[in-house]
């Protein structure tokens, strides 16, 4: 007896996230934040120490994925 084909395409392992960057800095008011590129995550941290320590751990601490910057950098909590 003949075996019948699947239509149905083999599952694809879903393509890697693409690596978020973070860019870490004071805002207006002296805070030190950690903010991801796209603006979809980061927060406000005691320490810069703290701040880099975040993007670091949610950058997966690739090189060049944590940037400082001496700029205010805007943050809203929406």
């Amino acid at each position: 007896m003949p075996v019948a084909s699947n239509p149905l395409q083999p599952a694809r392992p879903p393509a890697a996230a693409p690596p978020l960057s973070y860019l870490v800095g004071q805002d207006g008011e002296g805070h030190w934040v950690a903010l991801e590129a796209g603006g979809r995550a980061g927060g406000i941290f005691r320490t810069r120490r703290d701040a880099i320590r975040y993007a670091c751990d949610e950058s997966g601490c690739r090189p060049d994925d944590v940037r400082l910057t001496a700029d205010p950098i805007p943050f809203r909590l929406t």
